[in-house]
C-alpha cells in the first residue's frame, strides 16, 4: 500500500472521530512515519505529549503533542487491505484517547488496545 493511501486511511480515521470530541483536541498534530523507534519496531502508533487531563494553567507556549502512526509495522501485521483499514482506525482512536488522558487499561476494556 502506498504511503499516500495509508495517509488517507489515517485521515479517514480522524474524520470518524465524533465532531464534539474532535473539537476538544488541542495543540496536537497527527503524523505518519514509515517505521517506529529502533527499540520497538512492532509499535503501530505513539502519543507523545501532555494529555488534556494533565494540563493546567502553566501549560502554555509548548510544542504540539504528537500522534504518530507507523506505516510499515501496520502493513506487516495485516494480511489484507481491509485489515489495514481496521487497524489504522483502532490505532488512531487509541492514540487520540491517550491525548484525552485515557490509559491503556481502559482502552483494553473498550477494545482499543
Amino acid at each position: 500500500m502506498s504511503r499516500q493511501h495509508f495517509e488517507e486511511l489515517v485521515s479517514d480515521a480522524l474524520d470518524q472521530i465524533p465532531p464534539d470530541l474532535a473539537a476538544l483536541m488541542d495543540n496536537v498534530v497527527v503524523l505518519v512515519e514509515d517505521d517506529g523507534p529502533e527499540h520497538d519496531r512492532d509499535l503501530l502508533g505513539l502519543y507523545d505529549g501532555t494529555p488534556l487531563t494533565e494540563r493546567d494553567s502553566s501549560y502554555a507556549g509548548v510544542m504540539p503533542d504528537r500522534i504518530t502512526i507507523f506505516r510499515n509495522p501496520t502493513l506487516q501485521m495485516c494480511g489484507s487491505d481491509e485489515e489495514v483499514v481496521d487497524e489504522v482506525r483502532i490505532t488512531v482512536v487509541h492514540e487520540v484517547a491517550h491525548h484525552f488522558g485515557i490509559d491503556d487499561d481502559r482502552l483494553h476494556e473498550l477494545g482499543y488496545a
